[in-house]
């Protein structure tokens, strides 16, 4: 192969995507919908909060109503305990009230009650777990009282325990740092997850490219000059590199627009009131969340994501993303030179498909037991391993493992481009018929 002739094709290959208009809309668009997804889910969880409801409260069981006192989420009016239930829901759309919550003892003992609630909208879950944690201290304090016990309700508080897990991770000289694995598991299924998409995206676009030269039928005037594995090389690292750009000025852009974003209203979003509203929900149980999982660990949460190998990281990302490119865009220009167009590909496609969509859900799930066998194993096959390593990585992975998992992928990235050059310059010839399994094999075995 000539060289000198591969690069003046990864030249062609590469300003000629970089100048599309849509490479460049998409380079733009994509860092703004990244930033995006990294702040509106604070701004909707601390401004999209439900207004006040007013409730109509029937409290049969005499117990609950002491507890039921105003808050930002719902206001309260009670009726006489004798009031008919049915000429209260009939009431309750002129009546002013949102919501008519009915308490009643389930049996003679008020160790259980039954709460129901009729309302003109279905409930959002803030005010329903308001309701729902109310209800409940109240049966508590009720069943505490009953068991006649001096002290009781204090020693009960003496007894609960919210107890958090904090975990510490040693590194080699014994120092410990804080380790929140719901950091780890987020940062984890994020990289699976881009690593999936930049290798279908990129790699298919490979194919794409091929197809599009085929079917117009400028790959002919291409190789009456250079030769097949020549442009097939070229395309594969021009696109390569258009990759290399586009990732690089999305991990900036996104980088400059968090911070300014941060810097703009970072201050609005920490202001006491709404942290303080933040907590209360937590506490109440209307976001969801445990008790426990409140805004105090806002704290273990940065000092986890500072003291993950960022560096490592992006290293590896970066070599996975290139081998696991390289890998795959060989495979996919080599069944692009089949075919003359992307609807014959279907078939074709499945041998890649399926080991691509089987190391994303590995990679989904590897947070659970990065080291089990499966996980293990997936980082290591060449086919899955820049899905799979890449979502093993904030968990800690031993430098050999990374090192042997890279020299296979390496391995199978040659022999799989030096297949797939003998399969693509035979079947970039062929026209007027839809190339087939047994059709690659024989264009492989050919000399």
């Amino acid at each position: 192969m000539n060289l000198r002739t591969i690069r003046v094709i990864i030249a062609r290959e590469y300003f000629n995507k970089v100048k599309k208009k849509s490479f460049l809309i998409i380079t733009f668009v994509v860092p703004v919908l990244f930033a995006l997804m990294t702040i509106l889910p604070a701004l909707i969880m601390l401004f999209a909060k439900e207004e006040s409801k007013k409730v109509q409260v029937l409290d049969r069981s005499a117990v609950v109503q002491p507890y039921l006192t105003d808050n930002a989420l719902a206001t309260y009016t009670f009726s006489p305990s004798d009031a008919s239930v049915d000429s209260l829901k009939s009431a309750l759309p002129n009546s002013g009230q949102d919501i008519l919550l009915v308490i009643t003892p389930d049996s003679d003992s008020l160790f259980n009650l039954k709460a129901e609630t009729y309302s003109l909208k279905p409930l959002g879950e803030g005010v329903k777990g308001e309701l729902q944690a109310r209800i409940r201290q109240a049966v508590k304090d009720k069943r505490i009282e009953d068991y006649g016990i001096n002290g009781l309700p204090a020693i009960v508080e003496n007894v609960e325990s919210r107890l958090t897990v904090r975990s510490y991770t040693l590194n080699e000289q014994g120092q410990e740092t804080v380790s929140e694995s719901g950091v780890f598991m987020t940062v984890s299924m994020i990289l699976g997850m881009m690593i999936f998409l930049f290798i279908t995206l990129f790699g298919g676009g490979v194919m794409s490219s091929v197809i599009e030269e085929k079917a117009s039928r400028v790959v002919e005037v291409l190789i009456s000059s250079v030769r097949a594995t020549e442009l097939m090389f070229g395309k594969i690292i021009g696109v390569a590199l258009v990759a290399l750009t586009q990732f690089s000025l999305w991990i900036v852009l996104t980088a400059a627009l968090i911070g300014l974003a941060g810097g703009m209203i970072g201050k609005d979003l920490l202001t006491r009131e709404n942290v303080q509203a933040m907590t209360e929900m937590a506490d109440s149980g209307a976001m969801g969340m445990h008790p426990d999982l409140s805004v105090s660990s806002a704290g273990d949460l940065m000092t986890t994501l500072a003291s993950m190998p960022w560096g490592e990281i992006i290293l590896c990302f970066f070599v996975y993303f290139l081998f696991g490119y390289l890998l795959y865009a060989s495979l996919f220009a080599a069944i692009g030179s089949a075919v003359e167009n992307e609807a014959d590909t279907q078939q074709l496609q499945i041998p890649l498909t399926i080991p691509l969509m089987l190391g994303f859900f590995i990679s989904i799930v590897a947070f659970r037991a990065p080291d089990s066998p499966v996980v293990f194993w997936g980082s290591m096959i060449p086919f899955t391993s820049p899905i799979v390593m890449l979502a093993r990585l904030p968990f800690g992975v031993p430098a050999w493992e990374i090192a042997v998992s890279i020299v296979l992928l390496l391995l199978t990235v040659l022999l799989c481009a030096w297949a797939s050059a003998k399969i693509y310059k035979v079947g970039i010839l062929m026209f007027g018929k839809k190339g087939s399994f047994k059709d690659l094999w024989k264009w492989l075995k050919m000399k």
